[in-house]
């Protein structure tokens, strides 16, 4: 793990951000959904830790533009 890094959010955590995300948007969700729901979060926050551990060098700047 490279340092710096915020440790993943435990099942307590995504819950809780669920919770009061769907809360904020006003969005219901039915309770079958949940499951599959956590398990996403799960997946896009181990993606995201996965690209923010990837070392860049100072001098690295972003693409202005992205082609094939």
């Amino acid at each position: 793990m490279s340092p710096g890094l915020p440790p993943l959010p435990d099942d307590a955590g995504l819950t809780a951000y669920l919770d009061a995300a769907t809360a904020l948007h006003g969005i219901p969700v039915d309770p079958a959904w949940r499951p599959e729901m956590l398990a996403n979060m799960k997946a896009i926050a181990g993606a995201a830790r996965l690209v923010l551990s990837f070392p860049l060098d100072d001098e690295a700047d972003l693409a202005p533009v992205f082609r094939p």
